[in-house]
């Protein structure tokens, strides 16, 4: 049976929320306000303080799934293809990245797991040449996001999709790893046979030294672009890849802007009014 390696992505692949590094991204694309994207900056700084606890989680999905409500799904998607590499790259672990390699050289399935949703993740997995991603998906309806969320990969929902892959894919979980930092993700490294803690905050580091899992520190932040260049040609690929789509969204913008110089670029690609 084949082997995996299961991936939580915020504070254990890169250093900070995901979903919430793009917030000034979001708001110079005309998709957030001033306000709201002030309140996702703070949000973020209690979360790199390891302040978020379930609840705090709980009111960080409520709030941003509302948020979205009447953004259109292509915009998200070109505003982080053209933004991925300015804000992720300096954000990833190189210890992090030292361990992918080492299980896709040990010829593992490298799955990226995680409660951001999948316009953010799937960019960043195909990044990190994950052979998976496991996200939150967001319901979409005419092409504009309704606000309500169709998948919730958080917590016992983590561990379930681990379950259903291991059986579409053939895996031996007995024989796979996980990742992760939080104590939120207890259900996914219990699935596993071999789980780690990586930068554990208080309660996980607590249960790893009580059932004797490894403890992984990870704190060297590293350029995606330089590290994979010297380390490895096939994450190299994927990441051209992924540029590539983000210069031609690029390019595909500015030739707009000729046609019509006159008009704010994003405004104009967002159909319906925020109302914030």
């Amino acid at each position: 049976m084949a082997v995996a390696a299961f991936f939580d992505l915020d504070k254990t692949i890169i250093a900070r929320s995901s979903t919430l590094a793009f917030s000034r991204s979001f708001f110079e694309g005309g998709l957030i306000s001033r306000r709201s994207a002030l309140r996702s900056a703070y949000a973020q700084l209690v979360f790199q303080r390891g302040g978020i606890d379930h609840a705090r989680m709980e009111k960080m999905r409520a709030y941003l799934s509302s948020l979205s409500a009447g953004w259109d799904v292509q915009t998200v998607r070109d505003i982080v293809a053209e933004t991925l590499h300015a804000i992720i790259d300096p954000l990833v672990y190189d210890e992090a990245v030292a361990k992918l390699e080492h299980h896709r050289n040990a010829g593992h399935d490298v799955v990226i797991v995680s409660t951001s949703g999948s316009e953010v993740v799937e960019p960043i997995g195909e990044m990190l040449g994950a052979n998976h991603v496991v996200a939150t998906q967001l319901v979409v309806e005419a092409g504009l996001y309704t606000g309500e969320i169709g998948f919730y990969a958080y917590g016992p929902a983590k561990a379930d999709a681990i379950r259903k892959l291991a059986i579409s894919r053939g895996y031996d979980l007995a024989e796979s790893y996980a990742y992760s930092d939080s104590e939120t993700d207890l259900p996914m490294l219990e699935v596993v046979g071999h789980p780690h803690v990586v930068n554990p905050d208080r309660v996980l580091r607590r249960v790893a030294a009580e059932r004797g899992w490894p403890v992984l520190q990870w704190s060297t932040q590293v350029g995606l672009r330089d590290r994979v260049g010297l380390r490895s040609r096939s994450v190299y690929l994927a990441v051209a890849g992924v540029a590539a789509t983000g210069t031609a969204a690029a390019m595909a913008v500015w030739a707009w802007r000729r046609r019509d110089s006159g008009a704010s670029t994003w405004t104009r690609r967002v159909p319906l009014p925020l109302g914030r």
